[in-house]
């Protein structure tokens, strides 16, 4: 009867414990599902970003930052 009564406990305490596991994953799931339009719009914010980065970079003068890193560094030295 004893071993009886641990079996029982044993199986409730695992049957809680793979309860929570399962409402946790129902509450947090590791993906996301998005509709089309949600996805649409996405891939459309993401285009522009990359529009605008691929613009900032073109404009991206090299020689000038490094000026201006080297004037900042300059004045980093001078404050010492």
């Amino acid at each position: 009867m004893n071993i009886l009564l641990v079996i029982l406990l044993i199986s409730v305490l695992l049957n809680i414990i793979i309860g929570m596991l399962y409402f946790s994953a129902k509450r947090n799931p590791y993906y996301v599902v998005y509709d089309e339009e949600t996805k649409n719009q996405l891939k459309r914010r993401v285009l522009h970003l990359k529009e605008d980065l691929e613009s900032e970079l073109e404009e991206f003068d090299v020689s000038e930052w490094e000026k201006q890193l080297e004037k900042s560094l300059e004045e980093e030295i001078k404050g010492l």
